[in-house]
């Protein structure tokens, strides 16, 4: 009966350590992205306790209690209401849609309306359309067209308005 050998230690040239100390360092202490979350954040107390104290859900559970028939139960007390009401105006502020299309699209869509106006079938057939889309394809390049350069389609429509009366 001998003594069991012990594995020596080598060392692994596969890892790399400061990439392994830079993920543990990430996952130990995240960077917290909502801004009003991140000012109310107390280092010294728990996720959960800090979650609580500015009145937000720390996860689903317990957060939709099953409803008893008595209601004793104390109700919790927000210590930080201004982090609920900065996150809602935040919420509430509207936003501008930043959507645009091409001017590969906006070319094509253009000539394809002076040419065929809204028939979509002879547009499909057309020499122009490069990428053989289908007639629902080029539809929907249309109403993106539509919805993300309003102001640009109405000058175009009463341009060919008057190309027409004239």
């Amino acid at each position: 009966m001998g003594k069991r050998a012990s594995k020596r230690n080598t060392f692994n040239y596969n890892v790399d350590r400061k990439k392994l100390k830079k993920k543990m360092i990430k996952k130990y202490r995240p960077r917290i992205e909502c801004e009003q979350i991140r000012k109310a954040w107390d280092i010294n107390k728990t996720t959960k306790q800090n979650m609580q104290d500015m009145g937000l859900a720390f996860g689903t559970k317990g957060v939709l209690p099953i409803m008893s028939k008595t209601n004793d139960e104390p109700v919790d007390q927000v210590i930080k209401p201004y982090v609920i009401r900065e996150m809602e105006e935040e919420a509430n502020v509207p936003r501008k849609d930043n959507t645009t299309c091409s001017t590969d699209i906006i070319e094509f869509v253009q000539h394809m309306i002076r040419e065929y106006g809204e028939d979509y079938k002879a547009m499909a057939r057309d020499e122009k359309n490069y990428y053989q889309d289908t007639p629902k394809q080029i539809k929907r390049k249309v109403d993106l067209y539509k919805r993300c350069h309003p102001e640009e389609h109405a000058a175009f429509a009463a341009s060919l308005q008057a190309q027409t009366s004239s």
